[in-house]
């Protein structure tokens, strides 16, 4: 077990887009630059802040603030309804930047990104390549954008670096300096500590970083954490690598907060259809099919209420989705808020199992393939079903913050 800290030289840059859309809201809007921003994702004062613009943050804007109360804080607050084509843009003009400096990138979400520099000649240091990045990031994408640089010898302390001194920062962490910045963090400033694990921490004495950091490895894995993650913290807060790992995809879904409370209940089921289309071609983007189809109901009165089915063949169409979702959406109650779906049990669309079923895959492929394609030339849903015809109105395509697997 590591007793010390990692002293391997630190090949990893953490890439960060500060107030990511925001700033690109004021790129494309020049009358915008210098003004507090919101972005939302619909136009009600009841809608919760996507991201704001810094000068939005340092009136005490948060993110998932409520508009309405943020107004209040700024009375000459912007709301901005939120572009994804945009965003979308920036994502592949930051991804084609970092792709320049290495092979081994990873972007972990639409606005940050990995760089891994082992086994890549180098001619600068990774200093001077952190800031030939936000002078390209100004250029290549324009002059509003800016980002936070992090370096470190793993994943974990590039990240933290990153996070030091927002906004516009570069920062190094290593073996030499790891522990006067966690002097100077909260438990809660640190990646994967939120107020329940900040709890657990409490509860055994743990209220700082440093006694974290101080913490037995036996004492983390045996009493804090009962598990290996005991195990990984302990590595993770000295440098060490334990975050270079990829998951499989294990559900795919959708949500949506209805925009008004008078829809009827043809109207919600339309919703619900848009909702299914949605899911099975993300599903179809990752080369999945799955077995199960969970729904979900939230009430006026914030009541929740859900089901699920499963099926011994495996599924891929929208049409299977739809049919599936809507037999459950006959015993949803009433007084509709939120509806969501979800499809679960993925498996590979080349896996064995579903061979056994290839008759009816193939099939569904064929059409749903051909759809697919159309909409992928020329735009998101070019081709749909009639029945949610002027869905598209209501319920558009939002921010994917945790993953960039749809884009």
């Amino acid at each position: 077990m590591h007793n010390k800290y990692n002293t391997e030289p630190s090949l990893i840059m953490h890439v960060d887009l500060n107030s990511a859309f925001a700033s690109v809201e004021q790129q494309s809007r020049p009358m915008l630059r210098g003004k507090p921003i919101a972005v939302i994702n619909r136009r009600t004062e009841h809608t919760a802040i996507v991201t704001a613009s810094y000068e939005a943050k340092s009136a005490g804007v948060k993110v998932g603030m409520k508009f309405r109360e943020a107004a209040k804080l700024v009375p000459g607050l912007i709301a901005v309804e939120s572009d994804p084509p945009k965003y979308r843009y920036v994502y592949r003009k930051l991804m084609e930047i970092l792709n320049s400096y290495s092979p081994n990138v990873v972007m972990k979400s639409i606005d940050e990104g990995i760089i891994d520099f082992h086994g890549v000649p180098l001619q600068k240091t990774l200093v001077e390549i952190g800031y030939e990045i936000k002078k390209r990031l100004r250029v290549e994408v324009g002059c509003a954008m800016r980002c936070n640089v992090g370096i470190g010898p793993s994943r974990f302390l590039a990240k933290t670096a990153a996070g030091l001194h927002k906004p516009d920062g570069l920062d190094v962490v290593d073996a030499t300096n790891l522990r006067a910045v966690y002097e100077t963090m909260k438990l809660t400033d640190i990646t994967g500590i939120a107020s329940h694990m900040q709890r657990r921490l409490n509860a055994v004495s743990i209220f700082t970083p440093i006694q974290f950091l101080d913490t037995d490895v036996v004492a983390l894995q045996k009493v804090v954490f009962k598990s290996i993650n005991g195990i990984h913290w302990y590595q993770r807060l000295r440098g060490y690598e334990v975050d270079d790992r990829t998951t499989d995809v294990k559900t795919v879904g959708r949500q949506y907060v209805l925009e008004n409370r008078n829809l009827t209940h043809a109207q919600i089921k339309a919703r619900l259809h848009h909702l299914c289309e949605s899911v099975g071609y993300r599903m179809r983007s990752q080369n999945k099919v799955a077995r199960g189809v969970h729904i979900y109901i939230r009430t006026v009165d914030r009541k929740y209420w859900h089901t699920c089915r499963m099926s011994q063949i495996p599924f891929y169409s929208d049409k299977t989705i739809n049919a599936i979702a809507q037999q459950l959406f006959l015993n949803a109650p009433g007084n509709v808020q939120e509806i969501g779906i979800r499809c679960y049990e993925l498996s590979n669309n080349d896996n064995p199992q579903v061979s056994l079923f290839n008759d009816e895959i193939v099939r569904e492929q064929q059409l749903v393939g051909a759809i697919d394609d159309i909409n992928q030339r020329f735009g998101d849903r070019t081709v749909h079903s009639a029945d949610t015809l002027k869905t598209g109105e209501f319920i558009k395509t939002k921010i994917p913050f945790g993953s960039t697997r749809y884009l």
